[in-house]
Parts: structure tokens; sequence; C-alpha cells
């Protein structure tokens, strides 16, 4: 082999002074690369860090709100549940009254015919016995007659308010001052 020749030598050193430049240039590069992926690598553990932490934060916060949401479910069902009872109650209690207000409708309809029968039968009652041929007839007080004039005055079946306890002197009265 020859020697080279001084330009080749030449030639040589400026091309590995070029090649050294531009390994020292794309190590540089590298470097710098290398930096930068470190620190986006580090900033993405830490923001991975934050978001699991603020995922940690929610997690708890909805599993509470949930918590809270179904007790509060759980007491509203046990009070839908006593409402219905007293529903329940309240509709029995209005099936027994309106029962009742029936039977009180129609004794009021039938009470100007139940106090004209105790009348007449007050006012025959005070007409006494009917005498025939010196004796006396069967009366409505004789026997196992309920028509006697005090059961009729004083009868405890049939109530009467003071207003009718009034009239009812007044129809006495009348009746004891138009015989």
């Amino acid at each position: 082999m020859s020697l080279p020749s001084p330009v080749q030598i030449k030639e040589a050193n400026a091309h590995l002074a070029a090649v050294h430049r531009r390994v020292a240039e794309l190590e540089r590069r590298l470097g710098s690369a290398e930096k930068t992926v470190r620190e986006q690598a580090e900033s993405l553990i830490r923001k991975d860090e934050q978001l699991r932490a603020a995922t940690q934060e929610i997690a708890e916060a909805k599993d509470g709100e949930i918590a809270y949401l179904h007790e509060k479910l759980c007491k509203s069902e046990e009070i839908i549940q006593k409402f219905q009872n007293m529903v329940k109650e309240k509709d029995s209690l209005i099936g027994q009254l309106r029962h009742r207000c029936q039977l009180l409708d129609n004794i009021c309809k039938s009470r100007p015919l139940l106090d004209s029968v105790l009348s007449q039968m007050a006012e025959a009652e005070r007409l006494g016995p009917i005498f025939q041929g010196g004796e006396p007839s069967l009366s409505l007080t004789d026997g196992d007659s309920n028509c006697s004039p005090e059961r009729v005055i004083n009868h405890r079946d049939f109530s009467l308010t003071e207003d009718d306890m009034d009239d009812q002197d007044l129809e006495e009265n009348i009746f004891g001052t138009t015989v």
C-alpha cells in the first residue's frame, strides 16, 4: 500500500473532524432530547399521580354520596310505608264513618215519623184506660207492653238533643191544652 498523499490526509482529517463535530452535535442533541423526554416523563408521572389522587377523591365522594342517598331512600321508603298504613287506617275509618253516617241519615229521615208515633203514644197513655161495664179494659200499660208513659218520655235508646227536649216540652204542653 502506498502512503496517502498529504492532500488525502488533509481531506481525511477534515472529514474526521466533520464527522466528530457531527457526532458531538448529535450527542448534544441526544442529551437535550433525553433531558426533554425525562422532564416530560417526570411531568407525566406527576400528572398521573395528581389524576389518581383526584380520581380517588371523586370515587370517595361518589361512594359517600351513594351511601347518603341510600340512607335517605331507606328513610323515605319507611315514611312512605307509614303513610300507606295511615291511609289504609283512615280508609277503614272512613268506611266505618260512612256506614254510621248512612245510619244517621236514615234515622234523621225517620225522625218525624218516630216523633209523631211517640207523641201519639204518650197522648194515648195520658188518656188512661177505657172503662167498660165498670171494669177497665186492657190499656197500653198492661202486661208486657213497652209503651208506658215513663218509658216513652225517658226512653234512653232514642236520644234527644237539648233543642229536641225543649220541643218535647212544648209538644206536651200543646197536647195538654188542646185535648
